[in-house]
C-alpha cells in the first residue's frame, strides 16, 4: 500500500520537516510534546506518564514540577 502512494522508509505522507526558530519555537514544542499523553486521555497530568522526559526536565529546573498540572507532587521526589 505505501508503494503505491509513493512512500519508502520511515517517512509518510503526513510527515514534515519543521526548522527550529528561536528559543520560544522550541519551547512550543517541547510543551507539545510533553502535554500529548494528557491529550490524548493516557493520563490526567504530565508527570504521570512514566516515560516523559518532563521528569528530567524538573530535576534540571528546566519546568516546574507543576508544569500542566497542580503544585502536588503526587509522591514524585524530584530531590534526588
Amino acid at each position: 500500500m505505501r508503494q503505491r502512494r509513493g512512500e519508502r522508509g520511515i517517512r509518510q505522507r503526513r510527515f514534515s520537516e519543521h526548522l527550529i526558530k528561536d528559543g520560544a519555537d522550541y519551547r512550543a514544542h517541547m510543551d507539545y510534546m510533553l502535554i500529548n499523553p494528557v491529550k490524548h486521555g493516557w493520563v490526567t497530568r504530565v508527570r504521570d506518564w512514566p516515560y516523559s522526559t518532563v521528569h528530567r526536565l524538573v530535576v534540571e529546573g528546566i519546568y516546574p514540577i507543576d508544569w500542566a498540572g497542580s503544585n502536588d507532587a503526587g509522591g514524585l521526589d524530584y530531590a534526588d
